[in-house]
Parts: C-alpha cells; structure tokens; sequence
C-alpha cells in the first residue's frame, strides 16, 4: 500500500511528525534519533526522520517490529526461548541513550494480537524482556535523554477500536481520533500544545504547593488513600532530562502525575476500563491494599493474566504512580475505548503498578536510587497502568497535619 491509499488526511501526518521532532522530542541539532515501530507505521516513521533531519539531526536509526514475526515466536518457537531476550539490543540502546541519542516510541500494533497465546508463555516472555531491557529502561524513566511515545492508525487497532464497519472507514476513524487527541485540529498545533502545557504546568505548582502527605479517592467501588512519597514532586506536560533538554514524554497527554509511597496505600479500588495486557482484555478489576500491597485481587475476565502480572516480582503488588486526570478530557469525551494504554490512561484518573519514575521526586532525591528508595519509591520491573477515575470520583488531598483539601469532585478539579 503507497501512501496515496491511506484512508486518512497524509497533512494531519505531517503535523504529527512535525509535533513529535518539535514538541514531543525537542530534538537538537546533531543529536541522534532511535525509533521504534511496526512495520506498519512505516508512513509516520519517514515523516519523523524527514522532520529530524529537517531540525539538525545527527543519525535517526529506525528498529521495526513486525506483529507476524512475534506470532511465530508462539507458534514455532523452542519453549527455552520464552525465558530468552536480546539483551545486546537493549545493553546497545542504553549506550546510545548514555551518548545523548534521543528515544522515540511508535505504537500502531494489535492490542489483541496475543489472545490466544498461553498466558503462561506469554509472562515468560514479558518477563525476560523487562529483566533484559532494564539497562536502557532506568535510562528513560530516570529521564536521562529526552524521549516521546507517540501514536499510528494499525489496521488491526482501528478494528478493535471501530468492530463492524469497514476496515479503511475504521483506519480512518482512528486516525481521526489520534490526530484530535495529539492536538492537530488547529492552525497551530505547536502553540496549542505550548497552552495547554501551561495549563497542566499550573496544576503540578498547585499541587507541589499544598504538599499533600496522601490523596483519598472515592467512587463506586473505590475507596482508596494513597499515601504519597516523601520528597515527592509532581510532573505532567513537558518535563526536563537531566541532559537540560525539555521534552514531552507522551502525545496525548492530560495527566499530572507523581510517586505514591510504596508501604503507605489502603483500601479498595475497582477499576473504571477495562485494561489490555499482553492481548487480554481484563475486565472489571477489584483488589484491595494493605500496608502499600495488594493482598487481594479479582477480575471479571483475564484474572489468570492479572494474577501472573501481580507475581512478576515483589514490587508488582505496589504502586509506582497516581495520575490525575479530569473526566472532561478530550480523549474521555470521545467515548472511545482505545485498547491503548497511552490513550485510555488519559481518560482517567489511574493508579500504576510497579516501577516509580526518579522525575517524580525532588532534585536532591531524584539522583540518588538508595534515597529514592528510603522515600518510598517503588522498585518493579514492570509499570503497567489502569484507570479508575470516572465522572463520579471525588479525591481529597491530606496535609501531614490531617487538613483535607478538595482536589476533584464528580471528575473535575475543584
């Protein structure tokens, strides 16, 4: 397929990748550029090198999956391989990150395309490749380099998200939906993302300024205090690496977000959306925490997933992030369920399971995992994300010295 038959606007496509190298990325000249992507999302991949190499790009390097080739692995595939990764590969990308190359994250795959697959193998794998990518992974959540996950309208996406029309009326619709969540309908997406980011930027003041020692969340089925770490800082919108270069991390983005305490969370929560996780849609999930962990979880479908999810180690059972989101984003306000973590976290208020980001604590603390550590910072090799903000969450903010303070009421920021 060229890409005069793609079913979507090929401008809006320019804008996007314009967007990316300039807002999301901020590249600088004569810095390097990988990206990851399927195969598929070929068409935005040579969008963005153009673009970068329009701003001063030193090298883009591009690494394409391809869905066909991970289904092989389950079909064909040695059991000894499910334990198995290319830690070369990841050990390479974190050289490139220590040498300044910037990280761009190009997500189009099928949400589903792992249903069916033994769940069993499935962990095995996941599992093998967070241990393997761990080198450049502490590179990215420890903001070292500037990055940007980013999005691309994929034929089996569009027909999980749009069932039973068409497949390019589907792939269109998506599209649509990507461009208007990233900010494209306006004669200036850059200056729109610029207002929006001082919007999210005067909430993390505000919330940094009340210092809250937890966040009470109420809703139909949650009743959860999240205790939030000491030295916590909150972050959202644009961010600054630690090479000075700001960046925007994720294209959508409605959220600010910081570091709950690993010990300090209880109560229940039941979640608002359904989650996909490695091809399983899991649905209506329920746990309830103790002392920071959860003792107790429960799913109407997918709970085998969730529970190999909870035992991927020790630090799977606690939170590494709260994010607050309002019910009125715009990416709430399409109604859609996207399948996509990148899009259904920003419909919501959402807590995540595992690793806590260093960014997320004050600049004496961020440097420093042992400090990060004895401030409650959570330790994971996963970091998976689930909603469970509606239009019905109301959420306190608690001071050290017991004053609630109203932070949202049915959904919105009071």
């Amino acid at each position: 397929m060229t890409d005069a038959d793609l079913p979507f606007d090929l401008t809006k496509l320019d804008q996007l990748a314009e967007v990316i190298v300039r807002v999301g990325l901020n590249l600088q000249p004569g810095q390097n550029l990988l990206i990851s992507a399927p195969v598929e999302a070929l068409p935005l991949v040579r969008r963005v090198a153009a673009a970068a190499y329009r701003a001063g790009a030193g090298v883009v390097t591009p690494l394409l999956s391809d869905e066909e080739v991970t289904l092989a692995r389950y079909r064909h595939g040695q059991d000894a391989s499910f334990d198995a990764a290319a830690g070369w590969l990841f050990r390479g990308m974190a050289e490139a990150y220590d040498e300044g190359a910037a990280r761009l994250a190009i997500s189009a795959d099928n949400p589903m395309l792992l249903k069916g697959q033994d769940p069993a193998k499935v962990a095995r794998a996941n599992k093998a490749t967070s241990i393997a990518s761990r080198p450049a992974m502490e590179k990215i959540t420890g903001f070292e380099t500037n990055w940007c996950v980013a999005s691309y309208p994929g034929r089996a996406w569009a027909r999980q998200v749009f069932a039973g029309i068409p497949e390019d009326e589907a792939v269109g619709k998506l599209a649509e939906a990507i461009f208007a969540a990233s900010r494209l309908n306006n004669n200036d997406p850059v200056a729109e993302w610029s207002a929006h980011d001082a919007r999210l930027q005067k909430r993390m003041k505000w919330l940094d300024d009340q210092r809250f020692s937890a966040l009470h969340f109420r809703a139909p089925g949650t009743d959860l205090k999240v205790g939030l770490a000491d030295n916590h800082s909150w972050k959202g919108g644009t961010g600054v690496t630690k090479t000075g270069i700001t960046c925007l991390a994720n294209i959508p983005t409605e959220e600010v977000f910081t570091t709950p305490h690993a010990q300090r969370v209880d109560g229940t929560a039941r979640a608002s959306k359904p989650l996909v996780h490695q091809g399983t849609l899991i649905e209506n999930i329920e746990v309830r925490f103790e002392a920071g962990r959860i003792v107790e979880a429960r799913a109407s479908s997918g709970e085998e997933v969730l529970q190999k999810l909870l035992d991927t180690d020790e630090g799977a059972r606690r939170l590494g992030e709260v994010a607050l989101v309002p019910h009125s984003s715009p990416i709430s306000h399409s109604g859609l369920l996207f399948f996509n973590t990148l899009f259904d976290e920003n419909a919501a208020c959402h807590i995540a399971l595992g690793q806590c980001y260093s960014e997320c604590f004050t600049d004496e603390v961020a440097a420093d995992n042992a400090a990060i550590a004895a401030s409650g910072g959570n330790s994971s090799l996963i970091h998976v994300d689930w909603m469970i903000g509606s239009g019905e969450t109301d959420i306190d903010g608690i001071r050290a010295d017991g004053t609630v303070v109203p932070v949202f009421r049915k959904g919105e920021w009071a």
